[in-house]
């Protein structure tokens, strides 16, 4: 294992006292109760803030597919020309998540995320420039880099919830911010609609002055956080740079990419996550295509998927943290194959099925056991490395737009599949991408198949992460 006793981040000031925290405390000042529906200051105003501003960021990435059947008539795209576009996205994503991972470690997930989220919001207004698909694609491409916030989100997660409950707390974060991608299939169709006929515009006109709507959102939420926020329990975010300190950027950076867990959960979170992004880019259409309905019903039905996450992402941090007081690390990781693996057979079966009602009810079964996946994903993620969170973060986020450029290109750009077929042959890639993690072990914990080299409380290490308290 790793020398976790490396130099730490440390405060601008000396440890706040416990008493003086509204919630119960660990020795980090991590919170080990977590109450969504509080606004105790730090630890749940930064719950807040985090998945606030990461919502606006799904809401902004997502607003695209909603309204691609106007912006396909009105910029006269090709099917190839969608599909690279919804690549494109993702790919800005990879890069700025995994870059985000080592930011976070650096600068601390407030400053990043703020940061991050006003540079990307005027792309977003940007969209209603647009008038050829070349421009298209280019949006498409700077928007997905503000999707990197799921780092800083996760991150700061971790560094305000003790181990007991950082699985829920991960969970409940990304999965109330994920519903930005539900809300947006929802809700743009209703501005475009609304600005067509309050105003007597074209539909040409009323498209572009939609996307108003979530630049000034994710604009707003980025200044929430710069002025509400705190990195940590006791203060701001600072490195130590005392002569001699292996903490700096690149044995942190490097120390992190070694860790081949990283490598591991990095490739199921790309058939969890990964595919749930997919699924947001096409389902709206497919629906559309396949069974005819009106813009306005697609979006309806897409938003159904998305919107799940208000629930099903935070299920899955619920019972990544049950499982681990149950049965520790083992736990963790025998409900994360099982959830991802009953998520991959229905979405074969989605693809499968031939009728609407269907469709919808598979649909959104699926969505609930994908997305548990992925909140029970980011409940192993914290005990990886203490020393390289934000770099593990990082890789691990980045697998999961990987996950979304790879199921896009392979099977939903061109004509070689249909939608359904592809929609299949997705849940097969979940199944076996799924397998690998009955090779993640832990010495002191344990893996899938096998329990811990040595008896936990022998291992000096075992209480830093603070697995089952």
């Amino acid at each position: 294992m790793e020398d976790e006793h490396a130099p730490e981040q440390v405060p601008l000031k000396q440890a706040v006292p416990a008493h003086l925290f509204a919630l119960p405390v660990d020795e980090d000042g991590k919170a080990t109760e977590f109450r969504p529906f509080s606004m105790a200051s730090p630890h749940m105003r930064a719950f807040h803030l985090a998945w606030f501003s990461l919502f606006s960021c799904f809401f902004s990435t997502f607003s695209i597919p909603p309204l691609l059947a106007v912006i396909r008539d009105d910029l006269h795209l090709t099917e190839t020309d969608t599909s690279r576009a919804a690549i494109a996205a993702f790919i800005g994503s990879i890069f700025s998540r995994i870059a985000m991972g080592p930011i976070c470690d650096h600068l601390g997930p407030r400053v990043a995320s703020a940061t991050l989220s006003l540079l990307t919001s005027p792309i977003i207004l940007g969209t209603a420039l647009v008038s050829s698909p070349n421009a298209f694609i280019t949006i498409r491409f700077l928007v997905g880099f503000s999707l990197a916030n799921f780092v800083a989100n996760q991150f700061w997660m971790s560094r305000m919830f003790s181990g007991c409950v950082v699985g829920l707390a991960n969970g409940v974060s990304a999965g109330w911010a994920n519903t930005g991608a539900g809300a947006t299939q929802l809700v743009m169709p209703l501005i475009y609609s609304f600005i067509m006929s309050a105003f007597n515009l074209p539909s040409s006109a009323a498209w572009r002055l939609s996307y108003i709507v979530p630049a000034v959102l994710q604009a707003s939420t980025a200044v929430l956080v710069l002025t509400y926020g705190q990195d940590l329990p006791s203060g701001s975010y600072k490195r130590t740079s005392k002569k001699g300190s292996k903490d700096s950027f690149f044995e942190v950076f490097f120390h992190g990419i070694k860790n081949y867990r990283g490598w591991i959960l990095a490739l199921t979170y790309g058939f969890s996550f990964g595919v749930e992004l997919t699924t947001d880019n096409i389902i709206a259409q497919y629906f559309y295509d396949r069974f005819g309905v009106n813009i306005q019903m697609a979006g309806t039905i897409a938003s159904c998927f998305g919107l799940a996450n208000f629930f099903s992402r935070p299920s899955g941090g619920l019972f990544s943290d049950m499982l681990g007081r149950r049965f520790g690390m083992r736990g963790r990781l025998w409900g994360l194959w099982a959830t991802q693996t009953v998520a991959g057979l229905l979405c074969l079966l989605l693809g499968r099925v031939n009728s609407l009602w269907s469709s919808i009810l598979v649909m959104c079964v699926f969505s609930v056991f994908v997305q548990a996946a992925a909140g029970l994903t980011f409940g192993v993620v914290p005990f990886v490395s203490k020393r390289s969170l934000g770099v593990i973060s990082g890789i691990t986020g980045g697998g999961g737009t990987m996950g979304a450029v790879i199921t896009q290109l392979l099977l939903f750009s061109g004509s070689k599949y249909s939608k359904q077929t592809g929609i299949s042959l997705m849940g097969i890639m979940m199944i076996v991408c799924t397998l690998p993690l009955s090779l993640m072990y832990f010495p002191q914990w344990g893996g899938m198949l096998c329990g811990p080299a040595h008896h936990p409380d022998l291992d000096p290490e075992a209480d830093l992460y603070r697995l089952l308290k």
